[in-house]
């Protein structure tokens, strides 16, 4: 769909996609050591410069296949993008391509929230590089470029059963990639100096504020944004509402579980619980309707902030919970679809076949992040060192790594 319209749309929502990198680097920002909010942000601002790049070299190359049996596309198909340029209908085609990238870049984006505190930014970069083509590159064109996971259905059930995941905005690609990708890397650079809960507190509230308002503004063109290949935008109001309704929930959720706990709903709670309604509304926004959305955000917000704990019932130090809010509050929204996807879902009229291949296609693209980055991560640990050393970890990294200082007091 090319119309004047349309194309306006999905520029707009390029943009706001795009600004929820820099949305992701407020919010973890905020979240960590006054001395380690430089570093915090340059991994997300690192992650667009680097997967950006490699997007546009090979990247979209990489995330669509001819056959569902192949692993990823050929990397050199198409390489600079010197064909889409070039050929009838570039204008639209490379509109796919700006709009493909920013969910690229968000998803590697968002890993960096497990290593806060202690990594050094050379070989992020690296790992970035790497986990891009192996990890994000290969799974999108699984859940949207004809790979298996879209013809999942059809494989178990026949092209007549009109099975299909769904997955309209990245609870796969997206959210469990990204969840799975940081606990192994969590586990890889170990726990922080003095780590138990309570270790430190936001070193500033407001910052992370900042970036959960830019999250869910963003977020809208996430969500809604892929509407712009229909007729007239069909659909985009359905997914409009859901990702208000489903966020909105989400802290409401959170907030309850930490009046129930603590006695006191806290801010960083509520932003949390935003995160968690909008991660599970991603995969569901276009096949829920509004109350069931709703359901899922409420939910979502539950049970993400009690997931949190888990890292310290476990003892892996994921920093700034990227497991708890995005692997899990992805898991949810991407088999809730199993049970209330609107004609299909098990308590919906459907049966138990949608949730079957919800539930498979969660666990596939969740063990191949896990093991793909657990892998690149031993790698560059045991080679040129991921982690800073103790002192710089205590003294905060944004001198030792960067130069810089996050606040500098000048006579």
């Amino acid at each position: 769909m090319d119309a004047a319209g349309n194309i306006s749309w999905v520029i707009t929502a390029t943009a706001l996609v795009l600004l929820m990198t820099p949305g992701v680097a407020f919010f973890y920002g905020g979240l960590v050591k006054a001395k380690s909010v430089i570093s915090m942000m340059m991994m997300s601002f690192g992650a667009i410069g680097l997967i950006a790049v490699l997007w546009i070299l090979y990247g979209f190359a990489m995330s669509a296949v001819d056959s569902p049996t192949q692993f990823a596309g050929n990397p050199f198909a198409d390489f600079g993008l010197a064909e889409s340029a070039t050929e009838p209908g570039a204008n639209v085609a490379l509109l796919s391509v700006a709009y493909g990238a920013t969910f690229a870049i968000i998803t590697v984006a968002l890993i960096s929230g497990a290593i806060a505190d202690r990594a050094r930014f050379g070989p992020w970069l690296i790992y970035v590089g790497i986990f891009g083509t192996l990890g994000y590159f290969p799974i999108a064109a699984w859940v949207w470029g004809g790979g298996w996971i879209m013809n999942l259905g059809a494989w178990l059930f026949g092209e007549e059963s009109g099975i299909a995941v769904i997955d309209f905005a990245g609870g796969t690609a997206v959210h469990i990639n990204a969840g799975a990708a940081a606990l192994a890397l969590a586990l890889v650079l170990g726990k922080r100096i003095g780590f138990q809960k309570g270790i430190q507190k936001p070193h500033n509230v407001p910052l992370t504020l900042l970036g959960a308002a830019l999250l869910w503004f963003g977020w809208f063109g996430f969500n809604v944004g892929a509407v712009w290949v229909t007729e007239d935008m069909a659909g985009a109001g359905l997914i409009a509402i859901n990702t208000l309704g489903a966020a909105a929930a989400g802290i409401l959720g959170w907030i309850l579980v930490e009046k129930l706990k603590n006695g006191k709903p806290t801010s960083i709670g509520a932003v949390s619980g935003l995160v968690a309604g909008l991660v599970a509304i991603t995969p569901a926004c276009a096949n829920l309707t509004p109350g069931w959305s709703v359901l899922l955000g409420a939910l979502s917000g539950v049970a993400c902030a009690l997931a949190v704990e888990l890292k310290f019932r476990l003892g892996f130090d994921d920093s700034l919970d990227v497991v708890g809010l995005h692997l899990v509050g992805g898991l949810i929204g991407t088999v809730y679809l199993g049970f209330f996807a609107t004609g299909q879902g098990v308590l919906v009229g459907g049966d138990l076949r949608l949730l079957a291949v919800q539930v498979i296609a969660s666990a596939g693209v969740m063990v191949y992040a896990f093991v793909v980055s657990l892998l690149i991560g031993l790698l560059i640990e045991k080679t040129i060192g991921f982690r800073v050393n103790s002192d710089d970890e205590i003294a905060g990294v944004d001198q030792v790594v960067h130069g810089e200082a996050g606040y500098a007091l000048v006579e």
